[in-house]
């Protein structure tokens, strides 16, 4: 029989659990027989949500954890503190071997803490990054960084750059990823200290398919693979980047139900704008994973429903059977 991937969830951490996690490892069961989902939390709670559903029980345990890990808690102090709760604990079981990986939507700093501290960086990795695939009109894009290093160097970027290029490689396919930075315009001399500093060093990366600066405006389109920046920008560019898609979905919702006219055409065209619509949720693609780490750790929405958190699963699978753990350890170590 062929060995499953062991996926730890954290059935504690996010606004919708117990009740989405615990559903998201049910559907992740069903739809993939080479899974086994580790449940980590409060064991009565997770045993009440699983007696709702009917599924392939030997792919499902269940590993106590008693304590929460609540997303005002200052992260340092909480992961040092709360030993037993379900990031730390899922933590430990990638640390021991004990799992492949670990998804939650729990807590980020108390994630990006713990995946340093507990799990730890690949040698010769300054800051692991979170990296996550944004729908674009060719595809996805790999984000990188989207909100682990606020204040980061140019050695950072360039690491982030050879980390996605390389990821995107590995799972996408794209045997020569396009890495552009993201800047306030296309010309080398533009940017802040950072793009600056860190533009000519890119383009002496030998090892690296790098296209310049990419606006903002051109990421959607899909202008590069890979898109380089630190932490502050690329969450704002990742936030306003759903909250555009969530407006216009209500609006365009909106216009068709105001006139007997647009519900008739709503009908006609619904099949088609909801599969372009699926394209465009960035649910569909699971979580970020934190790259760098000595194992694979994936940070979902804080409000994830099920679906995202059966996708992050899933991506696990994969980020597994292209062994890009060991691929980023073998990059880095050698360049020491």
């Amino acid at each position: 029989m062929e060995e499953r991937i062991r996926v730890a969830v954290d059935a504690m951490g996010g606004d919708n659990a117990p009740v989405e996690p615990v559903k998201g490892a049910v559907e992740a069961v069903r739809q993939r027989g080479d899974i086994r989902v580790i449940l980590v939390g409060r064991m009565e709670v997770i045993a009440g949500e699983l007696k709702k559903y009917t599924y392939p029980e030997e792919q499902i345990t269940v590993v106590h954890a008693q304590d929460v890990i609540e997303t005002g808690e200052p992260p340092v102090n909480a992961v040092r503190r709360k030993k037993e709760s379900s990031i730390v604990v899922g933590m430990n079981l990638v640390r021991h071997g004990e799992a492949d990986a670990f998804v939650s939507s729990g807590s980020t700093g108390a994630v990006l803490v713990g995946g340093q501290l507990i799990v730890g960086r690949i040698r010769g990795v300054e800051r692991p990054p979170l990296a996550p695939l944004i729908p674009t009109a060719k595809g996805v894009s790999l984000l990188v960084d989207c909100g682990a290093n606020v204040d980061a160097r140019s050695s950072h970027l360039i690491q982030f750059a050879r980390m996605g290029s390389l990821y995107v490689k590995k799972v996408l396919g794209i045997p020569n990823p396009r890495v552009g930075i993201v800047n306030i315009g296309v010309e080398e001399e533009k940017g802040n200290a950072l793009v600056k500093e860190t533009y000519p060093l890119l383009k002496e990366c030998g090892d690296l398919n790098f296209i310049g600066s990419v606006e903002a405006r051109d990421i959607p389109a899909g202008i590069c693979d890979v898109i380089v920046c630190e932490a502050f920008v690329g969450n704002v560019i990742l936030k306003l980047y759903e909250g555009v898609g969530a407006t216009l979905v209500s609006k365009m919702k909106a216009g068709m139900m105001s006139s007997f006219r647009g519900k008739l055409g709503a009908l006609l065209v619904k099949p088609a704008l909801k599969e372009t619509m699926k394209d465009f949720d960035a649910s569909e693609y699971g979580g970020a994973p934190m790259l760098g780490l000595n194992g694979l750790v994936v940070k979902t929405h804080g409000s994830a429903k099920s679906g995202e958190i059966k996708n992050a699963i899933i991506q696990c699978v994969q980020f597994q059977e292209q062994h890009i753990d060991r691929i980023l350890k073998d990059l880095f170590e050698s360049r020491q």
